[in-house]
């Protein structure tokens, strides 16, 4: 099993910005060349190894996930330093294509602080640190999300807060960041997040709402990374056995939850096709399942294969190319698959394929 993805792109670095939730993210960010004053670093639950790496490499933003990093991030910056940060706010919008992936209510553990009072309570306590600067409001509604009504809904509470500060404190924050959770079509037919309209509507609605409520326009700002990495990825899957059970077809591949956990997770469908062959032979209805001794091990229930589809075949899974390899595990243990990297007929290999001497060195011993 390997995921081919595109090559980079390069751009400027005006044009660019990097979310990195944890301590590797940065420090690989970096590696890379990723200037760290274009980056913002949040995550629900961070560690203060997270934000030790954060101050050391000079991360631009620090997001406020909970009231208790306050005091934690501004005693890290010491009595004569200073750190942007923001705040993430709850707006109390459920939206997303399963309850596991919806962050935007105050019942989730992604949760961070609530939309009023709490929230009001958490800025003013940011704003007598004075180790830390208060540039904006972040929120982050949920994922795999295929209309831009919510977003709507989320932003003009979120200006309301930011009126509300202005009025409590005199403080105006210049940066508003809306979360990403931009929903793509995994399979034919599928709706996708219009991304033109959603950035039109957005800014029309924070044009309306500051001009009401009598603030400056902060910058608005979105993640997009699922819309972007997604459909730049395809999983390719060797066929190791075909079964036929009654009316049922298993065709179990050399993959599975071990690098794709996400369909046993929370039930994303994915479209496999048979690729390296060409088929004359009737459509077959067939379940594609891992290799793992699991019940839950299956990557594609239901889809139409080629009824001659045999062991040896290749399976292509478009759009692997976000929340797959980066959720694998070494479950049982299989290893962790490469990334060909393919562009104008040429490839490479940027990340090999772990082997049993990368799992056997982890193994120090008694």
């Amino acid at each position: 099993m390997a995921t081919a993805v595109p090559p980079e792109r390069h751009a400027s670095t005006d044009d660019l910005s990097i979310w990195p939730a944890s301590t590797t993210r940065l420090t690989l960010a970096v590696t890379a060349g990723f200037p760290p004053e274009r980056m913002v670093l949040h995550g629900n639950t961070k560690s203060p190894r997270d934000l030790e790496a954060a101050l050391r490499l000079g991360v631009g933003r620090i997001v406020i996930d909970s009231p208790s990093e306050i005091a934690r991030i501004a005693a890290a910056v010491g009595a004569d330093g200073r750190q942007k940060v923001m705040v993430r706010v709850v707006p109390g919008v459920s939206a997303g294509g399963h309850d596991k992936i919806r962050t935007g209510t105050d019942d989730q553990k992604v949760r961070s602080l609530p939309h009023r009072r709490g929230a009001q309570h958490t800025i003013t306590r940011v704003l007598g640190q004075p180790q830390l600067e208060l540039t904006g409001l972040h929120c982050h509604i949920g994922s795999q999300i295929t209309d831009v009504k919510p977003y709507l809904v989320a932003l003009r509470r979120m200006v309301g807060l930011m009126a509300r500060v202005r009025d409590a404190h005199g403080a105006v924050l210049a940066e508003l960041d809306m979360g990403g959770g931009h929903g793509i079509a995994y399979r034919p037919g599928e709706p996708a997040l219009d991304l033109t309209a959603l950035a039109r509507r957005m800014r029309a609605e924070l044009v309306e709402g500051c001009s009401a409520a009598g603030l400056a326009v902060p910058r608005l700002a979105v993640e997009p990374g699922r819309a972007i990495v997604g459909p730049a990825g395809v999983a390719l899957y060797r066929v190791l056995t075909v079964r036929h059970t009654g009316e049922k077809v298993f065709v179990a591949v050399d993959g599975g939850m071990s690098d794709n956990p996400r369909p046993a997770l929370y039930g994303v469908r994915c479209a496999p096709r048979l690729v390296g062959r060409a088929s004359t032979a009737r459509p077959c209805t067939a379940t594609v399942v891992g290799r793992h001794c699991e019940a839950g091990d299956v990557l594609a229930a239901d889809v139409e294969l080629p009824g001659d589809i045999r062991p040896g075949d290749l399976l292509a899974v478009p759009v692997a190319g976000a929340y797959q390899l980066s959720m694998a595990s070494g479950y049982n243990p299989v290893g962790r698959p490469a990334v060909i990297a393919v562009h104008e007929g040429t490839a490479r290999t940027p990340v090999r394929r772990e082997t049993i001497e990368d799992l056997r060195s982890r193994d120090v011993g008694a």
